[in-house]
C-alpha cells in the first residue's frame, strides 16, 4: 500500500487525482495540501497549507499539480525528504527540468514530470513523431479552457519538440520558412516552437484539454487530434506514474517510457 499525498489538491486536478487515489484499492491517501484551500476537506482529510504535512502524514509519493513556481520550490522539499515525486504541473522551463534532475540525481527520491498524463495525447506524440520526417510542413493547435495560466501549452511545446527531433535524426532537413511577409493582425502565425514549427493557443470556456497536428504535403494533409473531455481521462497516468516512479531512479520526463513507447 503505498502512501500518497496531493499538493494542489484544491484545483480541479487535484481534487480528481485526491478522488482517484482514494478509490486505488493499492493507494491510500494521508495528505492534501493547497495553500488556497486550507482548512477545506476533501475525502476526509483536511487540506493544510504547507508541503510539511507530507513528511508529517507518511506520504512516500506526492502528485503535484499546482503552479509552476511552487512547484519549483517543492521539488527540493521533496528531493531532500525522500519523498517521489510525480509533477502535473505545465510552464516548467528546460532549466527547471535540469535543476529538478540534480535535485533527484543522487538522492533517495525520484521525479516523473510529465505534460500530459493522458494515454492518448501520449500516443498522439508518438503518432507526429512518426510522421514529422515524411510531410514538408506541420502546425499545431492546441486549445484549453480559458482558466489555463499558460500558453502556449507543455504539451503543444513538447510535441513540437519531439517532431523536430525526429526530423533531425531522419536527415529531414529543416522545416521551409514561412512565406508570409505581411501580418495584418500581429500574432496572426503564432508562436514558434521548436524547429520553427508554428503553434497556435485557443483558451474558451468548455474545452478541458486538445490538440490537434496538422502536416501538409504535395497533394494530401494529415490531421492527429486528441481530445480531453473530462478531467479523468488523465488519471489512469497519473496512477501509472505513481506506481512506477519509486523504481526510475533519477528524473523522468514523460510518460512514454512508462508504457514502452
Amino acid at each position: 500500500m503505498h502512501k500518497v499525498g496531493v499538493v494542489g489538491a484544491g484545483g480541479r486536478m487535484g481534487r480528481e487525482v485526491c478522488l482517484t487515489v482514494a478509490a486505488a484499492p493499492d493507494l491510500e491517501l494521508v495528505a492534501a495540501v493547497d495553500p488556497f484551500h486550507d482548512g477545506e476537506v476533501i475525502e476526509g482529510l483536511t487540506i493544510g497549507g504547507d508541503v510539511a504535512a507530507l513528511a508529517h502524514a507518511g506520504a512516500e509519493v506526492v502528485v503535484d499539480f499546482s503552479v509552476a513556481d511552487a512547484v519549483r520550490a517543492n521539488l527540493a522539499y521533496y528531493a531532500g525528504h525522500g519523498i517521489h515525486a510525480v509533477i502535473g504541473t505545465t510552464g516548467l522551463s528546460e532549466a527547471d527540468l535540469e535543476a529538478a534532475s540534480e535535485l533527484f540525481e543522487e538522492g533517495a527520491a525520484n521525479a516523473v514530470v510529465a505534460a500530459n498524463f493522458a494515454i492518448g495525447a501520449v500516443l498522439l506524440m508518438r503518432f507526429c513523431e512518426l510522421a514529422a520526417p515524411h510531410m514538408d510542413g506541420v502546425e499545431v493547435i492546441e486549445l484549453h479552457h480559458d482558466a489555463k495560466r499558460d500558453a502556449p501549452s507543455g504539451t503543444a511545446r513538447h510535441t513540437a519538440a519531439l517532431m523536430a527531433e525526429a526530423r533531425t535524426e531522419a536527415g529531414s532537413g529543416p522545416l521551409p520558412a514561412d512565406p508570409t511577409t505581411e501580418l495584418v493582425l500581429p500574432g496572426a502565425r503564432g508562436a514558434e516552437g521548436a524547429g520553427g514549427i508554428h503553434i497556435h493557443s485557443v483558451r474558451l470556456p468548455g474545452l478541458i484539454a486538445h490538440e490537434e497536428v496538422i502536416f501538409g504535403a504535395l497533394g494530401q494533409s494529415l490531421t492527429i487530434r486528441h481530445d480531453s473531455y473530462d478531467r479523468r481521462s488523465f488519471m489512469p497516468g497519473v496512477l501509472l506514474a505513481v506506481r512506477a516512479v519509486a523504481g526510475r531512479p533519477g528524473l523522468t520526463v514523460g510518460i512514454e517510457g512508462l508504457l514502452n513507447l
